[in-house]
């Protein structure tokens, strides 16, 4: 049957919560609002509407919300979408998703809006009626901002219930949706934490060959293509803290033998920092610090990850001004690039099909959820695939599963047809789905 969605449900008011309810409500839905108590999600309200930015644009989208405690849950009867976005415990879930499936209305679709949680585990044990209508909609933060939303059905999903979220979050949240596997961190955070937790160690012995902190972090801004925050910078947005987080959780859930399990574990100088609460821009400070000086200017400080103390920021510009000529570049800058873009190109190539049908959805995923320029797949192609291949034979690795597929398809690129068309794991070529 067809479902539609025009009322939502969404359970736990906190950032990720109030952003899907205000975004809901925005586009027209009737919307509401439960958390622990009526307090708490009275509070959500007031930073939907008053935040900076507010989640809601038109005053009259926020009358659209009904807020209410979880000693309400029977209200949910009635709305067509259930969203679960209570903390990311997988125990404070499943309780959840327990006690709302006898309550909502037959036809209705439900979702959990985890980061990295396998929908499987959450829905291990439930009722039928639930595993068919359940999906994860993974949205990114702040959800009035970011374009991503990945959406992952469970093996029992059915289709109707994706086709359900993929029109609504689609056309009426105006959303990216990208379709992703059920694995643990789906796409976007699958490649983007390897990026950067093998990024912490690549960057060590790049300080160590004489690169500067503020030369890492530029050298991952223009050239490559990714945001101007760079590593050190992105982490400090992030927090250390939660980069301890995401490490445990893929420690619990990584395949054996996945190439991220070496870097699980942060490097000691950004153990010590955890352990201090030096955690980024949340704590005042974590790489970075910035300080308010008397006429109203600010300063830069950079922690200095090779002496342990607090410096004047540099200014920093890459010698190579584009990722070709970076990674063919004989010098620390290049080496570095090499070691850790080459590195994760070759870690999303040996994910697909694992996490993804397609390397589209992949591409996409790194795009709009963490604002790289170009996707995995896009970088081979502006690398040279072919390259690519080389350089890794030379260095005894593994040529990994779509860079093989290429080679043995006799395939020059990733994409052809000024980006028309893509290479399927099948080996051949296939029309790029709309957007």
């Amino acid at each position: 049957m067809a479902r539609s969605i025009e009322s939502v449900a969404v359970l736990g008011g906190g950032t990720m919560g109030s952003g899907i309810a205000g975004a809901c409500a925005q586009a027209g839905c009737k919307v509401l609002l439960l958390d622990v108590t009526h307090e708490a999600a009275q509070k959500a309200l007031d930073r939907i509407v008053n935040g900076r930015p507010p989640a809601v644009d038109d005053p009259v989208a926020a009358d659209r919300i009904e807020t209410g405690a979880f000693d309400d849950l029977a209200k949910i009867a009635g709305y067509d979408w259930i969203c679960e976005a209570v903390i990311e415990d997988l125990d404070t879930k499943r309780a959840l998703f327990e006690k709302l499936e006898p309550l909502r209305s037959e036809g209705s679709v439900v979702s959990t809006n985890t980061s990295g949680i396998p929908l499987h585990a959450i829905t291990e044990g439930m009722p039928q009626r639930l595993r068919h209508d359940v999906t994860v909609t993974h949205f990114f933060n702040p959800v009035k901002v970011m374009k991503l939303m990945e959406l992952v059905p469970g093996a029992d999903t059915t289709p109707d219930v994706v086709d359900a979220f993929a029109e609504f979050c689609g056309k009426r949240l105006g959303k990216g949706v990208v379709h992703a596997k059920d694995t643990v961190n789906f796409i976007g955070n699958r490649i983007g934490c390897f990026w950067m937790l093998s990024g912490l160690h690549k960057a060590r012995a790049a300080l160590e060959s004489g690169l500067s902190m503020e030369m890492v972090d530029a050298v991952m801004g223009a050239p490559v293509g990714l945001p101007s925050t760079g590593l050190y910078g992105l982490i400090d947005l992030i927090g250390l803290d939660v980069m301890e987080f995401v490490a445990r959780n893929l420690e619990a859930n990584l395949p054996e033998g996945d190439g991220g399990r070496a870097y699980l574990t942060l490097p000691p100088a950004e153990q010590d920092m955890l352990a201090r609460g030096q955690l980024g821009r949340k704590s005042g400070g974590g790489f970075y610090k910035l300080t308010k000086l008397e006429d109203g200017s600010r300063s830069k400080e950079t922690f200095d990850l090779m002496t342990g103390e607090w410096r004047p920021a540099q200014d920093a510009v890459p010698d190579h001004g584009d990722i070709r000529s970076l990674f063919d570049a004989d010098d620390a800058q290049g080496r570095f690039a090499w070691a850790l873009m080459g590195g994760t190109l070759a870690y999303a190539a040996a994910l697909v099909p694992e996490i993804s049908g397609d390397i589209v959805n992949v591409d996409r995923a790194m795009r709009w959820g963490f604002a790289w320029k170009q996707g995995p797949f896009e970088l081979l192609d502006a690398l040279d695939p072919a390259a690519v291949i080389t350089r890794l034979e030379q260095n005894h690795r593994p040529v990994p599963n779509m860079l093989a597929i290429l080679r043995d398809a006799g395939a020059e690129s990733f994409y052809r047809d000024e980006g028309k068309e893509f290479l399927g794991t099948d080996g051949r070529y296939h029309p790029v789905p709309a957007a």
